[in-house]
């Protein structure tokens, strides 16, 4: 069995038809029916009204990437489909915060609005809706947040997440159990992006509108992947196939701002992967909202003209160049102050200086660099807004409806959620929230293994070739749920240790087989047990990559996790 082999043998792709619908997935089989979504009958039906009596709608979107993707999926979609008077509302991150705010719906009911259709938010937002009825404007809500148990009074509230909360015995994680499959008219992947409910809603409106055959919708599969990759849902069932053949609408893409943000982003089209996305394109339209507006991003998406897409890319560009300076500063700052709660099961740290739009950044880096949940605040006079990032079993959304009574709001996923609360309640927040992961009995020991990389298969690093990374680049699209292959190699001698950057944080390795065979590993922000010395012996997890440079192409690992060896080994 090759090496390659063995690695679909890890992931369960064993026999001949298995790897091929992995390998090559079907868009057309693996499309879901649509109107198994809650109320999506409700939003269509309204919909088709507003397109007869050219009502006036406003797409209310996000300021981050899966909210900027799903508006511009529906703006084109909908102009396609005869919609005339539409337009989309982006709100200001600094000035409102996430989700429908009541100040925009009287804003939106002014301007003579008479639908708002949400994307990536609105499941909460009860309050806001009932004044949007009061003023006489309806509302449909898209979204895959959080959902309440009772519905807010939309026209309709279309989120898999819903289905979870009704059939919880149909589901094994967000995937319906092949019992139920075919049995109840539910949906059967309920882990689907914003952008990704958006694009359902699109398939439903075919099958009653005009003006976007069936196939065509396939060229709203660039804009698909990118908000699916960037929002880091799990890369599985439907999101795998609109991703997978995005990738391919991508590197071919229609739209003039989409190939200027790879030009200015320097990811050649032909080659544009999962990671050009998540690394490249991701950051840079999410730079707009973390420091100015998102409207910046949505302007370059739907540009019609070059020029301006170029103009509007070149300018996120920048923006991304001092979204990392600012990052770096703030994560510096933050380390410090983390090393204050060093026993602390959960980091809470918070300053007056931290953008907000940075901190859910820093607070990921936390997290990889303590392998502790974090939670970062910016303190903003009397009231504090803050990010959280988790893994393992704890739950950063459940940790902030414990501290309901210490917080002013907050909500979000398992891994990633928002908070807000008055300054003066950080240090009980804190408390609370440690308080509640030792109130679930977990151990911060067992929690870290997970964080442990484990590999699919072992190999000597002989066996890590240019063909081997050739076959594993047919497993793409990775993120979650899929993630890029990893190899270990057992007892390799530390030839070289170089350490790079400006504070040293980076490190490049030269390891040796006892063949004599040499291969490089690189890590980026290294934690402290990957600079080993040389002449050490060493097992390592990695993932193999190839690296071109000045026309030369190696081998090369990028460094997951390093284990010394003891020296009678």
């Amino acid at each position: 069995m090759t090496l390659f082999d063995r690695i679909l043998a890890a992931r369960g792709l064993d026999d001949q038809v298995t790897r091929a619908a992995f390998l090559s997935p079907d868009y057309d089989l693996n499309k879901h029916d649509p109107f198994l979504l809650p109320d999506m009958e409700k939003a269509v039906n309204r919909l088709v009204e507003a397109l007869e009596k050219q009502d006036k709608i406003v797409i209310y979107g996000d300021y981050d990437i899966d909210g900027l993707t799903a508006t511009a999926i529906l703006l084109d979609a909908f102009s396609s489909f005869g919609f005339k008077n539409i337009t989309a509302y982006m709100p200001n991150r600094f000035k409102e915060g996430y989700g429908l705010t009541k100040d925009a719906i009287k804003q939106i009911a002014e301007n003579g609005a008479d639908l708002v259709l949400t994307v990536d938010c609105g499941s909460l937002s009860t309050a806001e809706i009932e004044l949007a009825n009061s003023l006489n404007v309806d509302v449909i809500v898209t979204d895959h947040h959080n959902v309440l148990k009772v519905q807010p009074p939309a026209i309709a509230v279309i989120n898999p997440k819903r289905l979870l909360m009704d059939f919880p015995e149909a589901y094994e994680g967000y995937v319906v159990k092949s019992e139920y499959r075919g049995v109840k008219k539910i949906y059967p992947f309920l882990d689907l992006a914003g952008c990704g409910v958006a694009f359902k809603l699109v398939q439903a409106l075919q099958t009653r509108l005009d003006g976007l055959t069936d196939g065509q919708e396939k060229w709203l599969l660039d804009l698909v992947a990118l908000g699916t990759v960037c929002d880091v849902v799990t890369l599985i069932d439907e999101n795998r196939t609109n991703v997978y053949w995005g990738l391919k609408v991508l590197a071919r893409t229609r739209r003039p701002g989409l190939r200027a943000l790879m030009a200015v982003s320097r990811v050649e089209p032909e080659s544009v992967n999962a990671r050009s996305l998540g690394f490249a394109l991701g950051p840079r339209m999410n730079a707009a909202g973390r420091l100015e507006t998102a409207q910046i991003a949505l302007d370059m998406l739907i540009a019609k003209d070059s020029e301006v897409a170029y103009e509007k890319a070149t300018l996120l560009d920048e923006m991304n160049t001092k979204r990392r300076a600012d990052q770096d500063k703030i994560y510096k700052e933050a380390l410090k102050q983390a090393e204050k709660y060093e026993k602390d099961s959960v980091l809470v740290v918070s300053d007056p200086d931290w953008n907000h739009g940075i901190i859910g950044i820093v607070a990921a880096k936390l997290l990889e660099k303590f392998n502790k949940p974090t939670f970062v605040l910016q303190e903003m006079g009397e009231e504090s807004k803050g990010s959280a990032r988790s893994y393992g079993d704890f739950s950063a959304a459940d940790a902030i409806r414990a501290s309901e009574d210490v917080i002013i709001k907050g909500g979000g996923h398992k891994l990633a959620a928002g908070v807000t609360m008055e300054t003066k309640n950080i240090d009980a927040f804190r408390e609370r929230v440690n308080q509640f992961y030792r109130e679930q009995s977990l151990s911060l020991a067992d929690q870290q293994k997970k964080l442990l990389p484990i590999e699919d298969a072992s190999a000597g690093i002989e066996d890590v070739t240019e063909d081997l990374i050739e076959q594993i680049a047919r497993l793409e699209p990775f993120g979650n749920g899929n993630a890029q292959p990893i190899i270990m190699s057992s007892n390799l001698e530390v030839a070289h240790v170089r350490r790079m950057g400006s504070d040293g944080q980076h490190i490049k390795l030269d390891l040796r087989a006892d063949s004599g065979l040499a291969m490089q590993f690189l890590a980026f922000n290294a934690p402290d047990e990957f600079f080993v010395e040389v002449n050490e012996r060493v097992n390592v997890w990695y993932q193999p990559d190839l690296n071109e440079w000045q026309g030369r192409r190696s081998v090369e690992g990028r460094l997951l996790h390093v284990r010394v060896l003891p020296a009678s080994d």
